[in-house]
């Protein structure tokens, strides 16, 4: 076990562009991508404690949280994925162990699609993905001009309607931490994020369809798959269509968890994470046969059960 570090705050050039980071830790490179409007904040419960094992990297996806904005800048699945590869150039890091959130998880998996070699394991929690219907008349009120205009006043409404947004994305609402909302709101008011945000969601069927295609892709690579059964914005139903579609791939659901598991219930989750991390492949591991029709739970996850089966309720 790697002896636990600070977390340093950073910044490296991609492409000319400064773009923050979060480090701390020795071992093997773990990368974490947060979530539409959110930022290297949102792990601030989980970097420490991976940090025992990984030397973690959490990264203010480009235009977002305190990296540089960059107007015109292309928010494609595709081009975001290039760019998250070209800043693990800049870190120096030749490959990685991925985690990605909502549209970080989409990131993610459009990394490991395009640049193979890059990643080792993936961790997703409840990633975007094309077989999720949930939130599609949100998206298409956000290409409309009122919606638009109504995402540039987002920055401007009082903190506690904020809150109470945040708060839908849990489970329990009691669950929220006092810091928690300043991860997905301290860059909101930086010109040209709102503008960044509103070109992900003009895009995103396009880019769902994309990374459908690019699914294929992920046919041989390590998944870990972390869900909350009350999920109201990714469901839980496209996430065991994903499953199903990745045969390297186990899912862990969290009964009475929302959105942002990893927040929620960090203490579960980090121990998932690094039992995934830290673990040998079972044997047989990713064959259709073990890993999606005989649904059995894999040892390494002992404080849980995995193939879409619920762990114990928190208590």
């Amino acid at each position: 076990m790697g002896r636990h570090s600070e977390i340093e705050e950073a910044f490296v050039l991609v492409g000319g562009v400064k773009v923050h980071y979060q480090r701390a830790g020795t071992g093997r490179p773990l990368l974490l991508l947060h979530g539409l409007v959110g930022s290297a904040r949102n792990w601030r419960q989980n970097i420490s404690f991976l940090s025992r094992d990984s030397s973690v990297y959490a990264v203010d996806l480009f235009n977002m949280g305190e990296s540089e904005r960059v107007p015109g800048l292309d928010a494609g699945l595709e081009a975001t994925a290039d760019r998250v590869a070209a800043c693990m150039d800049a870190l120096g890091l030749d490959e990685a162990d991925v985690a990605g959130h909502s549209h970080g998880g989409a990131v993610a998996m459009m990394l490991a699609a395009r640049h193979p070699h890059r990643v080792r394991r993936l961790i997703l929690f409840a990633p975007a993905n094309p077989f999720c219907d949930l939130g599609h008349q949100l998206i298409r009120f956000y290409q409309t001009g009122f919606g638009s205009w109504f995402a540039r006043m987002i920055p401007f409404l009082p903190r506690m309607l904020k809150s109470t947004a945040l708060s839908r994305m849990y489970g329990d609402r009691n669950r929220v931490a006092d810091d928690a909302l300043d991860g997905y709101t301290a860059g909101l008011h930086v010109p040209g994020t709102i503008d960044h945000v509103l070109q992900i969601v003009r895009r995103w069927s396009v880019d769902m369809g994309l990374l459908q295609t690019a699914l294929a892709d992920l046919a041989g690579k390590p998944t870990l798959l972390i869900w909350g059964d009350l999920d109201r914005t990714v469901g839980l139903t496209s996430g065991r269509q994903l499953q199903r579609t990745l045969p390297q791939s186990s899912l862990i659901v969290i009964p009475g968890v929302g959105h942002i598991p990893f927040e929620e219930l960090p203490d579960v989750c980090n121990k998932a994470m690094r039992d995934w991390l830290s673990s040998p492949l079972p044997k047989g591991f990713g064959s259709p046969t073990t890993a999606v029709q005989q649904r059995q739970p894999y040892p390494f996850l002992s404080h849980a059960y995995s193939d879409g089966h619920s762990i114990p309720p928190a208590a």
